[in-house]
């Protein structure tokens, strides 16, 4: 069969598909939950009800929406960004992006931010208050070759793995994906995690070699990383494909089967069991069906993440995920939650911060839901593994889109 043929055949079974449908640590312990789109309400409100506004540093997220500006001002005008209405087009952002001061201390952004954007309050299923965790870029030794240790395969994107972008073919579906692949004419599943593990990929080429089965499940779930090779190169791996397959959930595989006590549970205790019970760890993880393939990348600012869903680097402390059938990929945000201290032994801190959607997640479903990217190294791990905290959301829209949000939130 040629690619058309593919193509062609799984175009329509994406549209049987429809017909008959009819419409971190928490990545380790819950599944993506599914939220309808009408979910969603928007509320104007006015900076003073921002809590830790007036105290807040934009700088960072000023730099990171001048990266997401860049890749607004080469989207026609009238294409629709992302959200549930609310994200409007690029031609409502770009004029926003013209002017961003590139200098100045915080009080001037701060002041640019408000002459420019309407802070809107957001609330999901009727709830003002969210989830809000962590993620980071892991870092990895890797080898070109499977020699000594180095025996865990890292895969590039399959050449039979094919996506089907679900809105495209209805609106009330976008952001919605299955991939598969194609056996006599017929979309069918991918392979199993435990598949891929037992026979390997024949259609997909290796990437490298790690040493250390943990950290590659881990690699996957963060969707990016860094691998240092023997010979100094340092490289980018960076998400390219999944299987197609539900995530579930090991870490509470491991609390059911009471391996992991509830109080101990963190990404750095599953971390620790899978280290220290090498014979049973590579079932637990099989239970997880879904497997994620990669693409490298050159390294690049080394101050930055490697591209998130809307294709610019992620910035630390900067940059969220988001559910982008809710929210506005490349728009800014002001979280009000809280953070974990560097220290473990200290109480969480306050987050008061602005930030941009520039990444998706699987795990991330929900209105007021965002997964905030820490960075890399192992104080970015460490925040990322115990960030979790319930807080409010507020969306900054252009204020031409603010006032038609308004009239239709009214």
């Amino acid at each position: 069969m040629t690619r058309r043929q593919g193509v062609r055949a799984v175009a329509v079974l994406v549209l049987l598909f429809l017909a008959a449908s009819g419409a971190l640590l928490f990545w380790l312990l819950n599944p993506p939950a599914t939220v309808s789109t009408a979910s969603i309400a928007l509320r104007p409100v006015s900076y003073s009800e921002l809590e830790g506004w007036a105290a807040t540093d934009p700088r960072l997220a000023r730099d990171a929406f001048a990266r997401s500006c860049t890749r607004l001002s080469g989207l026609p005008v009238g294409e629709a960004m992302t959200g549930a209405g609310h994200g409007g087009t690029a031609g409502d952002w770009i004029e926003s992006c013209r002017h961003i001061p590139l200098s100045g201390n915080a009080a001037l952004v701060r002041r640019w931010f408000e002459d420019n954007f309407v802070p809107v309050a957001i609330s999901s299923q009727g709830e003002r208050e969210g989830l809000f965790t962590g993620y980071y870029e892991p870092e990895l030794e890797g080898s070109r070759k499977m020699a000594g240790p180095f025996r865990i395969p890292v895969y590039g994107r399959p050449d039979d793995l094919v996506d089907a972008d679900l809105g495209a073919f209805r609106e009330t579906l976008r952001g919605e994906r299955i991939s598969g692949r194609v056996v006599d004419r017929k979309l069918v599943p991918y392979f199993t995690r435990a598949e891929i593990d037992h026979f390997g990929l024949p259609h997909a080429p290796t990437l490298f070699f790690a040493e250390d089965p943990a950290s590659v499940f881990f690699l996957q779930i963060q969707g990016s990383g860094r691998v240092h090779f023997a010979d100094g190169l340092v490289e980018r791996v960076a998400y390219d494909g999944q299987n197609g397959l539900p995530y579930t959930p090991i870490g509470r595989i491991l609390l059911e089967s009471g391996q992991i006590a509830r109080a101990k549970m963190s990404m750095q205790a599953i971390k620790s069991w899978i280290d220290s019970h090498p014979f049973k760890s590579a079932n637990v993880m099989e239970k997880d069906r879904s497997f994620v393939f990669f693409k490298e990348l050159p390294l690049g600012n080394a101050a930055l993440g490697s591209p998130g869903a809307e294709g610019v680097p992620l910035t630390p402390d900067a940059s969220i995920a988001v559910d982008e059938r809710l929210n506005v990929l490349g728009a800014p945000y002001y979280i009000v939650a809280k953070v974990p201290d560097a220290d473990p032994a200290r109480p969480d801190r306050a987050l008061d911060q602005l930030v941009v959607a520039q990444d998706i997640g699987g795990a991330i479903r929900g209105g007021v839901r965002a997964d905030v990217f820490f960075g890399y190294g192992k104080l970015a791990e460490s925040l990322a593994g115990r960030m979790k905290s319930r807080g409010f959301l507020y969306v900054l829209l252009p204020r031409a889109l603010a006032r038609r949000v308004g009239a239709m939130t009214s």
